[in-house]
């Protein structure tokens, strides 16, 4: 069964990604990300080698096809994440693995405690939509944060589960 329910296509796998994954990460940014500086094979390398982020990936067919880095940060008693990227691989996009993606990474934060934040480009409305799908809020603009782009940024929170959980109540 697919991300999204669908019968007949070969089951996904959720995975931890090491530096082995990083040439097929750099070239899935290249495709995604032309326009603003895709990170290359060495800087998923270097964030792999870094003690506080978290690099999963979805695999079909024995294919890297979707990817999500996060890091932990702040003290134990008030830790916060930031998701520094998410990427679905264009053949493999509307099947629900950038909603994969997000439940594991806030399943993740809602373990720790934690509230989770992102930037996403002002202009990519499916983006913004499954995050505000996933509880994330507006907080603020970044003008020119993206480059060479310059395409602006909302930083975006989805507060920690336990505050969800206060705001429901």
């Amino acid at each position: 069964m697919s991300a999204d329910g669908h019968q007949g296509e070969a089951a996904l796998r959720i995975r931890p990604l090491s530096d082995f994954d990083a040439p097929r990460l750099a070239h899935l940014e290249q495709q995604l990300f032309s326009g603003d500086n895709p990170w290359c094979a060495e800087d998923f390398r270097a964030e792999f080698s870094q003690p506080h982020t978290l690099y999963l990936g979805i695999e079909l067919d024995q294919q890297l096809v979707a990817y999500a880095g996060v890091a932990f940060l702040g003290p134990a008693h008030q830790l916060e994440c930031e998701i520094h990227t998410i990427g679905v691989d264009p053949a493999y996009q509307g099947r629900g693995l950038a909603r994969a993606m997000m439940n594991q990474v806030c399943a993740l934060a809602d373990q720790r405690g934690a509230a989770i934040f992102l930037e996403v480009r002002t202009d990519n409305e499916p983006a913004i939509g499954l995050y505000e799908a996933f509880g994330f809020q507006r907080i603020g603009l970044r003008r020119n944060y993206y480059q060479p782009s310059g395409a602006d940024a909302f930083t975006m929170l989805r507060p920690c589960s336990s505050d969800l959980a206060k705001g429901a109540s």
